[in-house]
């Protein structure tokens, strides 16, 4: 079965990562899911149009591990990951699916408009920026002006 890569870059994520721990090949396993919105914008002048595109992503291991610690509601991330057909048979009938897996995550916001997020504050929109990010080790991180709105390629 073919994967085709999607990127989705300068999304946020519109709730609190969900973690839990799955049974694997070699015992138990962390496996997240988020949601992460991204905006463009199309056109110009009067015409100009905004639309959002929402994925719902499954991170595993280590990698699920850190984001229910680091991000929370609101987390800007830019994600690569692939896109699997997700097809099965239920009661005769096939049941038609897509499943997003994530490979590798950044996270864009400073370690303190991360923890203020996680901690419910207020300033974690603007505020100031110690410039240092709140990515955990093992983990990618993109230089500043990497937070350049792009849409979700398929």
């Amino acid at each position: 079965m073919a994967n085709v890569q999607v990127i989705q870059r300068h999304a946020h994520l519109v709730g609190a990562v969900k973690l839990e721990f799955v049974n694997g090949r070699e015992g138990k396993i962390a496996r997240a899911v988020l949601t992460a919105i991204s905006n463009t914008r199309r056109g110009s002048g009067e015409t100009r149009e905004e639309a959002s595109t929402a994925i719902q992503w499954t991170l595993w291991g280590k990698q699920a591990e850190n984001a229910a610690e680091y991000l929370g509601k609101g987390s800007h991330v830019n994600i690569v990951g692939r896109l699997r057909n997700n097809n099965f048979e239920k009661d005769g009938e096939t049941v038609y699916g897509m499943a997003f897996t994530a490979e590798e995550i950044d996270y864009l916001d400073s370690r303190a408009e991360s923890e203020a997020r996680r901690n419910g504050g207020h300033g974690a929109e603007g505020g100031a920026s110690s410039g240092e990010q709140a990515a955990p080790a093992g983990t990618t991180r993109k230089p500043s002006n990497a937070r350049q709105p792009v849409h979700a390629d398929a």
